[in-house]
């Protein structure tokens, strides 16, 4: 779905990525875990457009993306949900879900889109129980919903997730990564995965990247990825051998 070559990326005159190789398959969750200050962020806004980059990121059938603005990465079919939510706190919950369509709905309702407003409260039963409440007052949780629903709003092909379940109670974090799972098994969507979960994150995605400094030091199956003895030791920890 997206293969990476060479890529680079810079924060001034600091290298952030430093050579990147790597492929998002289709139809798969991909996971990228790494130390705080690896670049995880990072690459995401590579592929999205929302850092200065170089090198070569190939979309589907051989498309070079790799010079595209944010808004036209989106138009594509990639979707950026960032790490923090980055809701509007102005905005009720059904205000924030139209945003999404801006992308084919355009900005003065040139197409309905309440059978996608449908499929995301359908998801997320709670998003319709408050979509006329003001989304600075939904949970973390509920906002974390509302991020992804977002998303799902804008007709993605790939989701690109970065730490969803940042400062959320275990409890809401296992409810988010099944609808997580639901999304990519029911609605067919490719999501790249980062998350600092490192545990939950491979036992969730097909395959996993991980990025130490800039660099891809390890990758595979993530059933293999668990048992590397750096991952473990690293990553894992006495949670290594537990289910």
């Amino acid at each position: 779905m997206i293969k990476i070559s060479n890529l680079h990326a810079y924060y001034g005159t600091i290298e952030a990525l430093k050579g990147i190789n790597m492929e998002i398959r289709k139809g798969q969750i991909t996971c990228l875990i790494g130390s705080n200050g690896a670049g995880k962020s990072t690459l995401l806004k590579s592929i999205s457009g929302a850092c200065n980059r170089s090198g070569s990121i190939m979309y589907k059938d051989n498309a070079d993306i790799s010079n595209l603005s944010p808004q036209k990465v989106a138009r594509l079919g990639i979707t950026h949900v960032p790490e923090g939510r980055h809701v509007f706190p102005g905005l009720t919950v059904k205000e924030n879900l139209e945003v999404g369509t801006i992308n084919w709905h355009g900005f003065f309702g040139r197409k309905p889109y309440q059978k996608e407003m449908e499929e995301v409260f359908a998801l997320f039963p709670r998003l319709k129980e408050r979509e006329n409440q003001l989304s600075w007052s939904l949970s973390g949780g509920e906002q974390q919903m509302l991020a992804i629903g977002r998303a799902l709003m804008s007709h993605p092909e790939v989701l690109l997730l970065d730490e969803p379940s940042m400062g959320l109670a275990p409890l809401v974090i296992a409810e988010l990564f099944e609808k997580i799972v639901e999304i990519n098994k029911e609605w067919g969507l490719t999501i790249l995965l980062v998350e600092q979960n490192a545990k939950l994150a491979m036992k969730t995605a097909d395959y996993t990247y991980v990025l130490e400094r800039g660099n891809i030091t390890v990758e595979g199956p993530s059933a293999e990825v668990r048992s590397n003895d750096m991952v473990i030791k690293s990553y894992l920890g006495k949670f290594a051998n537990t289910k």
